[in-house]
């Protein structure tokens, strides 16, 4: 007698998060759109802002649509990775948005009513805002969680609902997903259950990826299962990030030069010597460079060590300022002239360190696949942690920076970075 079985129950209890906040954003986006585009434009001109004639009032809009699309768009770009709710980045990216729009139409000499744009702009900053803040109920997931293989090593998160399945079955729950570690052995009722839960749309997510994605790590004991080819930069944008950042680079010195000089004499006045500071990093290919920074430590220490509390006797109080605040990195721009460095990558470490890395971790030089940077995702996400304390967690913000390799990435880094010199939070 053939034998047969009985289909998992799974009783389409899906809650159409996936739905419910893609309708939300685009209600949110279109509304905004328009009204960001025609409020400004009746205040500042009344009705004959839609006439053919009025040429200040179409480019104006034309300006304000493009603006608000290329801000939304940017955010929604941004809040794709851990720690980013799009509420808390409105500010800078609607500023920077406006502002170049502005400038780029007063460069072209094209005509256009900069108090409509400004308008359009403010408006952006308040919709874009309540917008996000409105909507953020709707982005906590409740996810099931399938109790089998190490799904507790790799899934451990408040940020989301968790609801611990106790067999093959979603019963009376609704949810927006489904959590399973995929690499151990799934029985055949368990995939059953699977396969059910995407027929009826539910989706199913690998533990480990789904972790990364929402820590912004990618656990060391687990980075065999990331393929090479999954970590493989894109040239394209390797050959436009070259670019940016000797542009950058040289926007920069003007105004990081100034900076360099006052510090040069008050390292000086603090602790007389050297006033740069050289070591030897391992970089791009695994090449080996000089890297420069600006002395932040007394030149004769008298053999004194970081305290637990991680007070570290060795800098001096000016070190403390120019570390706080970044300003020791700035002779890096020179080594970002040289291709040795990027303004955005992993921070680059000492041969020493280096070789002792790669006896432990052999897929560490994979790290060298990228160049390193002045700063980066483990340093916006961690803080400059020690060479042994936290060293582990900050190679697997790395690994996850360079499995996201892009521009998007690159910018998000960028705004932490700016956030970071203005606060002085995550220096030792």
């Amino acid at each position: 007698m053939e034998m047969t079985t009985r289909p998992v129950r799974t009783n389409h209890r899906h809650s159409l998060w996936y739905e419910r906040i893609l309708l939300s954003f685009r209600i949110h986006y279109f509304l905004g759109l328009i009204l960001t585009v025609s409020l400004p434009a009746l205040w500042e001109w009344g009705w004959s802002a839609w006439t053919v004639h009025n040429d200040d009032a179409g480019t104006t809009l034309l300006a304000s649509a493009i603006a608000w699309m290329a801000a939304f768009r940017t955010i929604q770009q941004l809040s794709r990775h851990p720690g980013t709710a799009p509420d808390t980045y409105v500010i800078p990216v609607v500023t920077a948005v406006y502002l170049t729009m502005l400038a780029l139409l007063t460069l072209l000499s094209i005509p256009f009513s900069p108090w409509q744009l400004l308008a359009s702009g403010l408006l952006a900053l308040i919709l874009g805002y309540v917008g996000y803040r409105a909507t953020r109920r709707y982005r906590r997931l409740k996810m099931a969680i399938v109790p089998l293989g190490n799904i507790s090593e790799w899934f451990d998160r408040q940020d989301i609902d968790q609801r611990w399945l106790s067999g093959p079955d979603l019963a009376h729950l609704r949810v927006d997903g489904v959590i399973v570690d995929l690499s151990c052995d799934l029985s055949d009722e368990w995939q059953r259950f699977l396969a059910d839960c995407t027929i009826q749309r539910i989706p199913v997510h690998d533990a480990r990826r789904f972790g990364e994605a929402r820590t912004g790590r990618i656990g060391l004991d687990q980075i065999h299962a990331n393929r090479y080819g999954s970590l493989m930069p894109r040239t394209s944008y390797e050959l436009f990030k070259r670019l940016a950042d000797i542009i950058a680079a040289l926007l920069l010195l003007p105004v990081a030069l100034p900076l360099m000089g006052a510090a040069a004499i008050m390292i000086r006045r603090d602790d007389p010597g050297p006033i740069l500071f050289r070591q030897r990093r391992s970089g791009f290919q695994g090449e080996e460079f000089d890297v420069y920074k600006m002395r932040s430590m007394y030149v004769n220490p008298d053999d004194a060590r970081p305290t637990q509390e991680g007070d570290d006797p060795r800098i001096t109080k000016v070190g403390r300022y120019l570390r706080k605040y970044r300003i020791d990195e700035l002779p890096q721009l020179f080594n970002v002239l040289k291709g040795e460095m990027s303004l955005i990558g992993p921070r680059p470490e000492t041969p020493a360190l280096t070789e002792a890395y790669e006896r432990d971790i052999p897929f560490f030089r994979y790290r060298h696949v990228v160049r390193p940077g002045i700063s980066g995702w483990a340093q916006v996400e961690q803080g400059y942690a020690s060479e042994v304390e936290g060293s582990r967690l900050k190679l697997e913000y790395d690994f996850y920076y360079i499995r996201n390799f892009s521009f998007w990435m690159d910018l998000l880094v960028v705004i932490r970075t700016i956030r970071t010199i203005f606060t002085g939070s995550g220096a030792r």
